[in-house]
């Protein structure tokens, strides 16, 4: 079972590896994000393949702490997205208005 488990975790890993490929190439900040949150996702799955197969207690620490990490980066982005947009409006000017 733990050959089958690590094998998952190498594909895993693999598959990550060329979506990050494939989203890095994107022109603008929102592709950037999408690359760090399949890399969050893609070494959560990673890491809770790999510490199911070896047993290791730590590993699942590690996951959950990149699950973390992963949910504040996106938090982050759109927060910082939503206070540029509300510096680009002249003043005076407000969204919910015409």
């Amino acid at each position: 079972m733990a050959e089958f488990l690590l094998a998952a975790a190498a594909f895993v890993v693999l598959t990550v590896a060329l979506g990050m490929l494939r989203v890095m190439r994107g022109p603008g900040d929102a592709e950037r994000l999408m690359a760090a949150q399949l890399l969050g996702t893609g070494g959560v799955a990673a890491l809770l393949l790999l510490g199911v197969a070896s047993a290791e207690s730590a590993t699942l620490d590690v996951a959950l702490t990149l699950a973390l990490l992963a949910a504040f980066a996106g938090f982050a982005f759109v927060k910082a997205q939503s206070s540029a947009a509300q510096e680009d409006q002249p003043p005076g000017q407000h969204e919910d208005r015409p």
